[in-house]
């Protein structure tokens, strides 16, 4: 038994004393015991080496005593997985040297058996389940099919995707063939993770808000609702998509167990949008994390108010931000810890 189950108790939307907290991208950039880590290894051995991923995921659990872990990987650890050759670039980020541009490109994608070609990312699963001794649950995770599209087609990251866009909207076959294998690819990867010990997945729609309402359901959410139609008998499944607003109303019928929310969407809209019987969790600005101690405790105090503390999980619109002090980060954390219901 899982001794902090406050993060599983909210998902179930049971009453609770206080929200639970934790943050996207938490085990990262902002850390310097994560910085000492990185100087010595590359951005892909760290995720292909259990005992790096494991040790890079229990970090800030140990430094500020979060209510859930989220494991150390990447989203893009599912195309390296189908073929797709991806690369980490200093400084850059992702980048994929032969983007998918045409339905043979889209032909030599394959779907891969998870248990061989990501069972480093299961390793890394029992290996932090062991190291978290049963503290605090562990969430696994996985970009959306569309989010992977956008990179797959674009070959980077982008302020518009404007090459994805022109690919599912001049090429709808193979665009959806290649979100089919995706969704396929990360259906069984998640499941597999979910085997291996993860208490709760999360799905990352990073760049769903790029769509237009109509686009989003055509070339983003029926990818997403097969994934939570596959998983959610098995693990409870957190939708995260960011700029989705408009879509929320939808997601809330999906079957997930909770839905992220990014800073842009008030509390109260969000509660509307959803009908008031959904989890969810957000929605903190990360560069509001950048603002003094004092003022992070007072939004946060705040926040917890709007959002109400029952179906509600604490955290930030998007990932924390790598110049985040590390006091603030903790003022952060406590400021949930130390909420009392007025």
């Amino acid at each position: 038994m899982i001794k902090n189950d406050l993060f599983l108790r909210a998902l179930k939307g049971e009453t609770v004393d206080r929200p639970p907290v934790w943050m996207m991208r938490q085990a990262g950039r902002y850390l310097p015991e994560f910085r000492a880590i990185r100087e010595k290894y590359d951005f892909f051995t760290r995720c292909q080496t259990p005992e790096l991923a494991s040790e890079i995921t229990v970090q800030p659990i140990r430094r500020f005593g979060m209510d859930a872990a989220i494991l150390f990987s990447d989203i893009l650890v599912v195309p390296q997985a189908m073929n797709i050759e991806v690369q980490m670039k200093p400084n850059f980020g992702p980048y994929l040297p032969s983007p998918i541009r045409t339905p043979k490109d889209v032909e030599k994608v394959i779907v891969p058996d998870v248990t061989i070609a990501l069972d480093y990312v299961m390793q890394a699963i029992k290996v932090t389940k062991q190291k978290l001794n049963e503290e605090v649950p562990l969430i696994g995770f996985a970009g959306s099919p569309w989010t992977l599209l956008c990179y797959c087609v674009q070959g980077q990251g982008s302020k518009t995707f404007d090459q994805a866009k022109e690919f599912c909207f001049t090429q709808p076959t193979a665009a959806h063939a290649l979100l089919q294998k995706i969704t396929d690819t990360t259906i069984a990867y998640l499941k597999e993770k979910a085997k291996a010990g993860v208490n709760a997945v999360q799905v990352f729609d990073s760049w769903g808000g790029m769509l237009s309402p109509a686009d989003y359901t055509e070339f983003s959410w029926n990818y997403i609702q097969q994934i939570i139609d596959s998983l959610k008998e098995e693990v409870p499944v957190i939708v995260f998509g960011k700029g989705c607003w408009f879509a929320l109303g939808k997601m809330a019928k999906s079957g997930a167990a909770a839905l992220g929310v990014d800073w842009t969407c008030s509390a109260q809209n969000a509660r509307h949008f959803t009908g008031g019987n959904i989890t969810l969790q957000g929605n903190f600005d990360p560069a509001r994390l950048l603002s003094p101690p004092s003022q992070i405790k007072k939004m946060v105090s705040q926040m917890i108010n709007e959002f109400g503390k029952d179906k509600y999980i604490v955290n930030l619109g998007h990932g924390i931000l790598p110049n985040v002090p590390l006091e603030n980060a903790k003022a952060f954390i406590d400021a949930v810890k130390e909420w009392e219901a007025n």
